[in-house]
């Protein structure tokens, strides 16, 4: 595309820090292509000031070991955010080779990466217990974590990552099914700063060890406990004695939870966002308190309430004067009518509504023996 003299006059014309500030502005993707344009393009989009923040899941997922090398080899210590989700090949030797080379390139005299604060492993199944030992000595001032489907992770993993990293703002472990109770202590004991915390699916854990995280993590604002089965009344009220700043709670799949302990932390709460799909122990009147918790009318935005068979239309009363609700989720809630939607917009007109009706099934036909079916048995 540019000749020689092209590309000289191009370089003569901008001095180089501009044109690095032009590079900066690209993808990852668009800087690989002009690297492949000349050798001054080459030095100037593999420049380590061009890669601070990296996200490869929509660049190309089947990531091998190497490729992470080299990217710590070009990047030196520029790099502050790298996402690796969804990289099945990248496993722990590549990863203490990230933190032995931004350390080196650093400080040679340092054992620490102080730039790297934000790392996304999503979904990379190799990483274990090392990976997480490796991250914590390299990387002490790390803030957001994703490990979430790295099920080899166990509470050994976590106890080596948070005692190194006290600075945690947000850890995401979804999927990781073999934490227990155990690993939420160390997090309880080592997180002060933790805002946010993604538990969902991990099934063994219980009311112990969330307790534990509750009364230790008082900064939290978004708890997702999602198919932790578990859990009971008891983490409702140690949220709402120990977690004034929490905004967003997803309890769905949590059959046990039942209107007291909602009851209890409606007292304290000012979530915005509740998500109880699923809790089929709660009636009208947990809802009825969550409704009129403190600042709930201009502050509630979401609820969701799939599948409570217990929800009538009363909860859709206690909920119309909650001014800042947005949208509410109302699927296979049986006992929910039209009728009641329909008072509740006549007070919040731009509410969304997500319900869902199923058609009524047609009478037999008079005087015939062959039953008539609604098209929807008919498609099934």
């Amino acid at each position: 595309m540019f000749t020689n003299s092209d590309e000289a006059a191009i370089n003569k014309k901008l001095p180089k820090e501009l044109l690095l500030r032009i590079f900066s502005f690209l993808d990852v993707v668009t800087l690989c292509r002009c690297a492949q344009v000349s050798r001054s393009w080459n030095v100037l989009a593999l420049d380590g000031s061009n890669w601070q923040r990296i996200d490869l899941f929509d660049f190309q997922r089947d990531i091998e070991g190497r490729v992470v090398e080299n990217i710590s080899k070009r990047c030196g210590g520029f790099l502050r955010k790298l996402s690796l989700r969804g990289c099945l090949g990248v496993g722990d030797s590549a990863l203490r080779l990230i933190v032995f080379l931004f350390c080196s390139t650093c400080n040679s005299l340092s054992k620490f990466c102080p730039k790297l604060k934000h790392l996304d492993l999503a979904s990379c199944t190799s990483i274990t217990n090392l990976s997480l030992k490796a991250l914590s000595e390299g990387c002490p001032l790390l803030e957001q974590l994703n490990i979430s489907w790295c099920d080899q992770v166990t509470k050994d993993g976590i106890q080596a990552l948070v005692r190194c990293c006290p600075g945690l703002k947000g850890l995401f472990l979804k999927g990781c099914t073999q934490l227990e109770d155990e690993a939420l202590k160390h997090i309880g004991a080592h997180c002060p700063e933790l805002v946010t915390l993604n538990l969902q699916t991990c099934s063994q854990i219980t009311d112990e060890g969330l307790i534990t995280i509750c009364r230790g993590c008082h900064r939290l604002q978004s708890l997702c406990v999602s198919g932790c089965a578990n859990i009971t009344d008891a983490i409702l009220h140690a949220l709402g004695q120990n977690c004034p700043r929490l905004r967003i709670l997803e309890v769905a799949r949590c059959s046990q939870l039942t209107d007291v302990g909602f009851t209890t932390l409606a007292r304290v709460s000012v979530a915005s966002t509740y998500c109880l799909s699923h809790c089929e122990l709660i009636t009208d009147d947990g809802i009825r308190h969550l409704g009129s918790g403190p600042c709930a009318h201009d502050r509630l935005e979401v609820i969701e309430l799939d599948n409570c068979p217990l929800i009538t239309d009363a909860s859709l009363e206690h909920l119309k004067s909650c001014h800042s609700l947005d949208r509410i989720e109302l699927y296979d809630c049986q006992q929910i009518t039209r009728a009641g939607i329909k008072r509740l917009r006549t007070h919040l007109p731009n509410i969304k509504v997500h319900a869902y009706f199923a058609p009524v099934t047609p009478p037999p036909s008079v005087g015939g023996s062959r039953q008539r079916f609604c098209r929807c048995c008919v498609l099934l």
